[in-house]
């Protein structure tokens, strides 16, 4: 019988530690406020590229992730941003630099062609670099157009993760791609 208090004493314990205390919970309910916010206004802003299916935003869980088609950000073997592309990006960062406190995150992929020869002349020798030079050129633009430093990182991934076949011509255009993930927590 003296075992059934203890055994109470633990489950309880159990359970407490699974729960979120109000103030945490409070936290992640206007952070999730916001995040909706910022999905809203980033739809209501990018409408026409959004109608042109030059850009995609969708809400995740915990996230807002925008792809842009890297078609109209980047030249062919390149990873300099076009005017277009810099005027996308500068409507993305006035929504979410004012009031910034989630994580950024930028990445690039490209399709599995592989990287000309003179892409390999300018040391690009690889899709994993050329993917990771849009995605440090992209959050290089959003700092500059006042996206906080700390709050953004770059990475590349190739031709990891695509979202198409890369045996047609469109296929590859859609894995050519840049995507902004607007993170719920900025840890």
């Amino acid at each position: 019988m003296a075992k059934f208090p203890i055994l109470c004493m633990a489950a309880a314990v159990l359970l407490m530690t699974g729960c979120v205390s109000q103030q945490k919970y409070n936290e992640s309910q206007r952070r999730n406020a916001e995040l909706e916010q910022e999905y809203r206004q980033l739809n209501q802003t990018m409408s026409a590229e959004v109608a042109a299916h030059d850009v995609q935003i969708s809400r995740m869980r915990d996230a807002i992730k925008v792809s842009i088609n890297s078609e109209l950000q980047f030249p062919p073997g390149g990873w300099e941003m076009s005017n277009s592309a810099r005027t996308n990006i500068a409507k993305i960062a006035a929504i979410l630099a004012p009031h910034q406190t989630a994580k950024i995150n930028v990445n690039g992929y490209t399709d599995s062609t592989p990287v000309g020869p003179e892409l390999v002349k300018q040391g690009i020798t690889t899709n994993l670099v050329l993917s990771q030079k849009r995605a440090d050129n992209v959050m290089h633009y959003m700092i500059a157009q006042g996206v906080k430093t700390s709050l953004v990182s770059a990475h590349g991934f190739g031709e990891a993760r695509p979202v198409a076949s890369n045996h047609t011509p469109q296929g590859r255009s859609q894995n050519r791609r840049v995507e902004l993930t607007v993170a719920n927590r900025s840890g």
